[in-house]
C-alpha cells in the first residue's frame, strides 16, 4: 500500500482570526475543536495552518498541501478565495464554513451559512461518504502593464528597502471577477462601518449609484461559440461571473452555472437614469437583472480586458471580496476545476439548475448564443 494509504487522513483548517473584530477567532476554535472530535471518530486528524495574513495563509496552505488531504476554510468569500487559489485545480477537496457577511459562493451551492455545526457536520459527513461536486473557476492573470495589488488592503506591494514592487496577477476566483462600480461597491461596503453584511453592500450600491463614472474598457472575448467579439465598452459596471450573486444575494449575473465551463460578461450598455436605476434596484434580489435592455449580456470561454481610449481609469480589480490588482487582464474559464466537500444530499443533486437558466434567459428574450435581446 502507499504511504498515503497507510496513514491516517489529515484535514487542514484555515481561519480569519482577525475577521468581525477579532470574533473571527472564537469561531475559528469551535471550528479546530468539532473537526478534532469528529476526527477522533472517523480516524481523521487535524492542522490549524491559518497563517498572519491572506498572503501568509494561502503560502501556508500551498507549501503544506503534501501534508494533507483535505482544506477546510472557516469565513466569507475572501476565504473561498483563499481555499481557491490553494488547492484549485489539484482535485484536493475544499470544505467551507461559511461564516459573517456575504458567502455568495456557498448560498449558490445551498451550504449552510453562519451555521458552525451544521457545516462542520456536512464537511464531516462529505469526508466519511466521499462526496464532492467540481465547480467552474475563472483566472486572472496579468497581461503586460497589469500588476497585482495586496489582496486584503488593496496597497501596492513593497520591497524590503521600500519602493513599490511590481508583482504579476495570477488569481483563482469562484464568484466573480468586478472590474467596475461592481467593484466600487465592494470597496466601500469592507470599508463600511455598518453592523450588518447586506445592509453595508446595499448602502454602498445606492452610494455608488450616485457617483456612477463612465470606466473605459477594450475587450476581445472568446463566446461560447468559440467566435471572436471585439469591442470598446464605456460603461458604469463590468464583471465576469461564474456565479450568480454578490454582496449578500444581489443577482447581477443571474444566468451563471457553476459547472458549464463559461462565464458571463456583465455590463452596462448605458448609464441609466432614475428611472432605470430604480427598476434595476427592484430586481437586484429576484434575478429579472437582465431583463432590462441597460445591462449586455454574454457568455465567454476567456476575455481579455485592456484600457480603451476614452472613458474613465477604472477602479482597482476585486473578485470574491478581495482585490485583485489592475488593468489589463486575461481571464479564463477553468472547467470544474474545484473540487468542493458538500454533504451527500447536495452531491447527489445536480450542482445547476439548467432548466430554469434557460427558462429565465427565454422569460428575458435574450438570443442563449448571443445575448443579444431578440
Amino acid at each position: 500500500m502507499s504511504e498515503r494509504n497507510e496513514r491516517c487522513r489529515v484535514v487542514a483548517m484555515v481561519g480569519n482570526p482577525t475577521s468581525d473584530k477579532g470574533r473571527g477567532a472564537k469561531v475559528d476554535a469551535q471550528v479546530l475543536s468539532l473537526l478534532q472530535a469528529a476526527g477522533r471518530v472517523h480516524d481523521f486528524t487535524v492542522m490549524d495552518i491559518t497563517g498572519t495574513s491572506f498572503d501568509d495563509s494561502l503560502n501556508q496552505a500551498r507549501e503544506r498541501a503534501h501534508e494533507y488531504d483535505y482544506l477546510v476554510v472557516v469565513g466569507g468569500d475572501g476565504m473561498i478565495a483563499l481555499g481557491a487559489n490553494a488547492v484549485g485545480c489539484s482535485g484536493k477537496p475544499l470544505g467551507v464554513v461559511a461564516m459573517g457577511s456575504g458567502n455568495d459562493f456557498a448560498r449558490g451551492l445551498k451550504l449552510p451559512v453562519n451555521r458552525i455545526e451544521t457545516a462542520v457536520e456536512g464537511i464531516v459527513g462529505a469526508i466519511v461518504c466521499g462526496s464532492t461536486i467540481d465547480v467552474d473557476m475563472g483566472r486572472v492573470t496579468s497581461l503586460e502593464g497589469g500588476h497585482a495589488v495586496d489582496p486584503t488592503t488593496g496597497a501596492e506591494y513593497e520591497s524590503a528597502v521600500g519602493q513599490v514592487e511590481t508583482r504579476p496577477i495570477d488569481r483563482y476566483y469562484a464568484g466573480m471577477l468586478s472590474c467596475g462600480i461592481d467593484a466600487s461597491i465592494n470597496d466601500r461596503a469592507n470599508h463600511s462601518r455598518l453592523p450588518n453584511g447586506s445592509v453595508r453592500y446595499f448602502a454602498a450600491v445606492l452610494v455608488e449609484l450616485t457617483r456612477m463614472k463612465r470606466y473605459g474598457y477594450h475587450v476581445k472575448a472568446t463566446l461560447a461559440d468559440g467566435s471572436t467579439d471585439e469591442r470598446d465598452i464605456v460603461s458604469p459596471l463590468l464583471t465576469v461571473a461564474n456565479s450568480r450573486h454578490i454582496g449578500g444575494g444581489i443577482e447581477v449575473s443571474p444566468y451563471s452555472c457553476f459547472s458549464d465551463g463559461l462565464l458571463d460578461l456583465v455590463w452596462m450598455d448605458h448609464v441609466p437614469n432614475f428611472g432605470e436605476c430604480a427598476v434595476a434596484v427592484s430586481n437586484a434580489y429576484n434575478g429579472r437583472l437582465l431583463a432590462s435592455r441597460v445591462f449586455g449580456w454574454e457568455r465567454v470561454r476567456e476575455i481579455e480586458i485592456t484600457r480603451a481610449d476614452e472613458g474613465d481609469e477604472p477602479p482597482l480589480l476585486m473578485a470574491d471580496g478581495e482585490y485583485i490588482g489592475r488593468l489589463p487582464v486575461r481571464v479564463v474559464a477553468e472547467d470544474c476545476a474545484l473540487r468542493v466537500l458538500v454533504p451527500p444530499a447536495v452531491a447527489a443533486q445536480s450542482v445547476d439548475d439548467r432548466q430554469r437558466v434557460t427558462d429565465a434567459i427565454a422569460r428575458d428574450g435574450r438570443d442563449p448564443l448571443t445575448g443579444r435581446f431578440e
